[in-house]
């Protein structure tokens, strides 16, 4: 295995370019966001040779990255390229496995065409599937009873992967990566500008323990999703339900995916929630000079007090309105020594609650500012920070563009 994904190394840019063909077909494999390959060192197999034609690869699997040498030749750019994979999978021989099953001649390398940019994109799929087998295997060999039957109730799941990760300072571990929840979120979040589908895993680790115990320990468990579904859904603020002493993992997934599915419809509306509030601007700020119009995470308006111009950004949480939106001051009218717009720090600490209606919410919202404008006011003229509030008798009012 390898290091954490975070460590995927950038490709070099020292060096010789790529053989146009060869980088031809690393741009396709790049190209596809559907297995997103990282590239680490590329290098050239001759001393002062006129092009780089090797590579490392950085491949997802497992919720981490396995690292990969694809060696070409520039000599010969014809020939399929020989791959090196890493330490550690002495025994992973997918070429070796085929000729033995006599399937050889179903491997991309069958047909390869170097004139054609699929070619290394459809070479690290089918390795990458092989790789698949082969470590639900080495994990099928484990001698430990209570991973023997997890690895059998929970392997036939679409889309599971299984790792063995070999420690030196305590035993063995075994990983499994678990798909969660079959749903379209396309349907959930209208217009959502994702491409494809967004996935949360459930990682469960085991330790491998070869003696026989009548009560297992319970495996280290965290979700993980895609970026992009962080910006609807944070699997980070969920709490995973409680591992009792004897249960499995297939009878833990299911009421994992029955807590989340209730979550995420439920962020599916927030979004309903967030959107009103925006909506709620209006009659007290004004119009939104900007809005998020999908997920409703922020939005801008534009407010007056007497003579000073401001900004007033509101970031709104997934959890609204449980949490309360937070807020940062802009002048339009001042900016520091390096010509930026002076800005406050983040807000929260203004009256609240998720009981109100979205107007109300605006409206308290909007005679906090009547006072808090004038501090950032005289912290934007004099550099004072904004800490002292203003009393009820002081107040200025925001007039709303």
């Amino acid at each position: 295995m390898s290091p954490s994904a975070d460590a995927a190394a950038p490709a070099s840019t020292s060096g010789p370019p790529l053989a146009p063909l060869i980088a031809a077909q690393l741009k396709f494999l790049l190209s596809n966001p559907s297995l997103p390959v990282k590239v680490g060192q590329i290098w050239s197999g001759c001393r002062n040779g006129r092009y780089a034609d090797r590579f490392a690869l950085a491949i997802p699997f497992c919720l981490d990255y396995v690292y990969w040498d694809f060696l070409y030749n520039a000599l010969y750019p014809k020939v399929a390229p020989d791959v090196v994979f890493g330490p550690g999978d002495e025994e992973f021989q997918p070429l070796v496995d085929y000729d033995d099953a006599g399937n050889g001649d179903k491997s991309c390398l069958a047909r390869w065409d170097i004139r054609d940019p699929r070619g290394l994109l459809n070479l690290v799929e089918e390795l990458r599937l092989l790789y698949i087998e082969y470590q639900k295997k080495r994990v099928a060999e484990v001698d430990d009873t209570r991973l023997k039957f997890e690895v059998d109730t929970v392997l036939a799941k679409e889309g599971i992967e299984v790792c063995m990760v070999p420690l030196t300072d305590r035993p063995d571990e075994v990983k499994f990566a678990v798909p969660l929840l079959d749903l379209d979120l396309k349907q959930l979040v209208p217009g959502c500008p994702w491409k494809f589908p967004q996935k949360i895993h459930l990682q469960a680790i085991f330790p491998v323990s070869r003696s026989y115990s009548s009560v297992s320990s319970a495996p280290r468990l965290k979700l993980i999703s895609t970026p992009e579904m962080k910006s609807f859904f944070s699997v980070d603020a969920v709490k995973l339900p409680a591992w009792v002493d004897g249960m499995c993992m297939a009878e833990y997934i299911l009421a994992l995916e029955d807590d989340l599915n209730n979550q995420v419809v439920e962020a599916s509306a927030s979004i309903g929630s967030r959107r009103r509030f925006i909506e709620a601007l209006a009659p007290a700020f004004g119009r939104p000079l900007e809005a998020d119009p999908i997920l409703c995470r922020n939005a801008t308006v534009l407010s007056i007090s007497g003579i000073f111009t401001f900004l007033v950004h509101f970031i709104i949480p997934l959890q609204f309105p449980r949490q309360q939106p937070i807020l940062t001051l802009q002048s339009s009218q001042h900016c520091n020594s390096q010509g930026i717009p002076i800005t406050s720090s983040q807000i929260n600490d203004y009256p609240w609650s998720p009981r109100w209606d979205p107007m109300e919410m605006v409206e308290r919202i909007y005679d906090f500012l009547a006072d808090e404008c004038q501090n950032f006011k005289k912290f934007c003229s004099d550099g004072v920070p904004p800490t002292n509030r203003r009393s009820s008798t002081d107040r200025v009012a925001v007039i709303s563009v």
